[in-house]
């Protein structure tokens, strides 16, 4: 997962894959990219600082209750 953050155009966008993906639009600033699969590959914010509540939201990343598992 990446979380990158375009200041001049205010947009943060998380992804999750890289893929060919089709835009849903979830709200007029939220856009979901979904691949071709149906999965999630990544979430576009625009007006980001509005929507997440300003640039201290940013600062910090949690992921809680995260683990790989190992396949058989």
């Amino acid at each position: 997962m990446k979380v990158t953050y375009d200041s001049k155009y205010d947009v943060l966008y998380i992804t999750f894959r890289h893929a060919r993906v089709m835009n849903h639009p979830v709200t007029e600033d939220i856009i979901l990219d979904i691949d071709e699969e149906g999965r999630l590959a990544g979430i576009e914010v625009l007006d980001a600082k509005r929507i997440v509540g300003g640039l201290d939201a940013f600062r910090e990343v949690v992921l809680e209750d995260v683990t790989q598992k190992q396949e058989a």
